[in-house]
């Protein structure tokens, strides 16, 4: 239905003008759609029950003015009230909607406004054409925002009896900076039903009609696993665009396991859903045997990257691919991700990396991470209304063009984190764009109450963001980057984080070795990470805190006032005096025995933990306590360590920098990532063993090793 074109015919009746439009094969881009659970929390993204309301009411004219979080809102409420709430006995339709007399409905929302910007800026489409089907008396009106987020009635129309097609041809025009399409319905005396809605284009102006494979890598979250395959396997507009579902089961925990609850999902999707098992090479080596199956299969368009953790909103795939289908070149096309605990939150609109720093940057000015849309609707918001073009889209869920994978390889191999940014900046550099569509959303496990730079993943954060800089950074020894590793370094180790400074250190020392270890030591460096936790008293962990000894307080603070973190012009001088204790300072005997304080996870702070000789300290989930105890010796060691592998990076910077460069193509390669897979199948399970033993030889897998 999707991928083929309709023609879409208005009638003398549905036009003001009474003039009937020039009929002509029409593509649906995307339609009215309603939760299938209508659950309070995700309401508020697909439809919404008060007037128009806009959050920008000033004009700066490119003079200055208030910031957008200032503005009140025009009606009289402030931004942050909570708006009325559709009731959900209303939604019990996927495609309509029952408006109540003297009752207003609105789909300017995330999932039913159309991302008018986007279209104008990466496709060829310069008109559309929305069809609204109604049955009953009322009032339409199509409404328009600019990239200020200022509201505009487009066209206004009342309708009776029915059913009806209601059809506005709308330009695009305008939309150069940013600024959404959607419509408002009123009902009168009796309810107004919306049997439906779509926003369609000229057919001809796609660049293609594309299908699908899905790469979706799983490590032990089988549940969420089998729901998403589950989601695939219920959608038959879905299924019409998908080639292959690849999972790329890397866990313990294996999906064969349950053929309870497997082996029916399988049946319904045949062909269209592969497993494939194999070692554990994390994030990349998982979404680059997707990506690869998808490239080398000869049928497939794009290859969407899908974290298994997630929960779909299957009209995002859908909307991905046919954004894809008619962007001017090839594009990657991501979706954006929403929080799974707090579903009416938005992680964010769209990112860029800061080429300085080489870090994750919010792609929009005034943006916020956390958006709550269940607060400030879309329509009240003005920074969601500018077009936010970004560098890359992260893998939560992630359109690729097979034709791009096959011009610039797989992932680089360096298990996880950096992996999509990377692949982002990449892409664009040989000139293949990062769109993350709006309207495209799924829901998946939110990091802010997770703390990934502190414990194993340290190394990958270290690591991989100075390989990133030394492949993309367009600065001299990679702008600021040495420079904020080394501070980082310094407030771990003021901090009592042994552990985590122990394998940035060994980061350090690896990317001064060069790329050509990336690959063969993909599927063995987390253990080897994990191997040295048990020398480490930061990284044993106890589920409760009265495990431990009993906090003993030796010194209150001075005057009884809080920690707080030192101004900027007093840092230099607090910093060396830091250190200089960290450094010489004898640990207090009774601090070994007794921690000195219990520091909650959100108050461990480098500037407050600099100030204790031990102290329990809780992790990001609550789940953990670990004793934190200084070690002089420890720090003299690392610091050492540390200053000397920073010196090195700034020396070397070029010679390295060329050297990864070079390395970059084979790195990856689909050879390369051949033999990578070939070297890490799937552990045999003694379970696995007794099976074969009894059944005699034979495959345990769907789908092998591509070698």
């Amino acid at each position: 239905m999707n991928a083929a074109t309709a023609e879409t015919a208005a009638t003398t009746a549905s036009r003001e003008s009474g003039s009937t439009p020039e009929i002509a094969p029409q593509r649906l881009l995307q339609r009215l759609i309603l939760p299938y659970e209508a659950s309070p929390d995700i309401v508020p993204l697909y439809i919404e029950a008060e007037d128009a309301r806009s959050g920008a009411t000033g004009g700066a004219f490119g003079l200055g003015g208030a910031s957008d979080r200032d503005i009140a809102d025009p009606g009289g409420s402030p931004r942050g009230a909570s708006p009325a709430q559709v009731d959900v006995s209303e939604l019990s339709d996927r495609h309509a909607a029952r408006i109540p007399a003297h009752s207003m409905r609105s789909f300017g929302t995330y999932f039913n406004a159309f991302p008018a910007s986007y279209w104008r800026r990466w496709t060829p489409v310069r008109r559309i054409r929305l069809t609204i089907r109604t049955a009953g008396s009322g009032h339409l009106i199509v409404m328009r925002s600019t990239a200020r987020g200022t509201l505009q009635r487009q066209e206004s129309r009342n309708v009776s009896g029915g059913p009806a097609d209601q059809v506005f041809d709308l330009p695009l025009t305008a939309f150069g900076d940013g600024g959404w399409y959607w419509f408002d319905a009123y009902a009168g005396q009796e309810p107004l039903t919306i049997l439906g809605a779509e926003w369609t284009a000229d057919a001809d102006l796609a660049r293609t009609d594309g299908t699908f494979s899905i790469s979706m890598t799983t490590m032990n979250k089988v549940p969420y696993c089998l729901d998403n395959i589950r989601t695939i396997a219920e959608d038959p507009d879905l299924r019409e665009l998908l080639d292959v579902m690849y999972v790329i089961d890397q866990g313990s925990d294996r999906l064969r396991d349950h053929a309870g609850e497997l082996d029916p999902l399988q049946e319904t999707l045949g062909e269209q859903l592969q497993i494939i098992e194999q070692g554990n090479i994390g994030g990349s080596g998982g979404f680059s045997r997707g990506m690869y199956e998808a490239s080398t299969g000869g049928a497939s368009t794009y290859v969407i990257n899908c974290d298994d953790d997630i929960v779909l909103e299957a009209e995002s795939l859908i909307r991905m691919t046919t954004f894809a289908d008619f962007a001017t070149r090839p594009t990657i096309v991501g979706a954006h991700m929403f929080d799974l605990n707090n579903r009416s939150v938005l992680h964010t609109f769209g990112e860029v990396v800061d080429p300085w720093r080489i870090q994750p940057a919010l792609a929009n000015p005034g943006a916020e991470m956390g958006h709550d849309f269940a607060l400030d609707p879309l329509r009240s918001t003005p920074w969601l209304h500018r077009r936010a073009d970004v560098d890359y889209n992260g893998w939560w869920s992630c359109l690729i063009p097979t034709e791009t994978v096959r011009a610039i390889g797989l992932s680089l191999p360096v298990f996880i984190k950096w992996d999509d940014a990377e692949y982002g900046l990449r892409a664009k550099k040989a000139g293949y764009p990062t769109v993350s569509l709006p309207g495209a959303g799924v829901w998946h496990m939110s990091w802010v109450d997770k703390d990934d730079l502190v414990g194993w993943q340290a190394y990958f954060h270290e690591r991989n963001r100075i390989i990133t800089a030394l492949l993309h950074s367009p600065y001299s020894r990679g702008g600021r980057v040495i420079k904020e590793s080394q501070f980082m370094d310094v407030k771990h180790l003021i901090s009592m984080q042994y552990y985590t400074e122990a394998g940035r250190l060994m980061a350090q020392r690896d990317v001064l070795e060069g790329p050509d270890a990336l690959h063969p030591s993909i599927g063995t460096k987390l253990p080897e990470i994990r191997g040295m936790a048990a020398g480490f008293d930061d990284a044993v962990s106890r589920k409760d805190q009265d495990l431990y000894p009993p906090v003993q307080i030796d010194k209150p603070p001075r005057k009884g006032r809080p920690f707080s973190e030192p101004g900027r012009l007093k840092l230099p001088v607090w910093t060396v005096k830091a250190l200089a204790k960290q450094l010489v300072k004898p640990t207090k005997a009774q601090a070994e025995e007794n921690p000195q304080a219990a520091i909650a996870h959100i108050d461990a702070k480098w500037w407050r933990l600099s100030a204790y000789d031990s102290a329990l300290v809780s992790n990001a989930e609550g789940t953990q306590v670990s004793w934190y105890k200084r070690d002089p010796r420890q720090v003299r060691e690392m610091l050492t360590g540390a200053i000397g592998a920073h010196l090195d990076l700034h020396r070397r910077w070029p010679e390295l920098q060329s050297t990864y460069r070079r390395a970059a193509a084979h790195l990856t390669s689909f050879e390369a990532w051949e033999r990578t897979f070939a070297e890490n199948p799937a552990p045999v399970r003694a379970q696995d063993a007794e099976q074969s033993g009894s059944a005699g030889a034979g495959a345990t897998t769907t789908g092998g090793s591509p070698a």
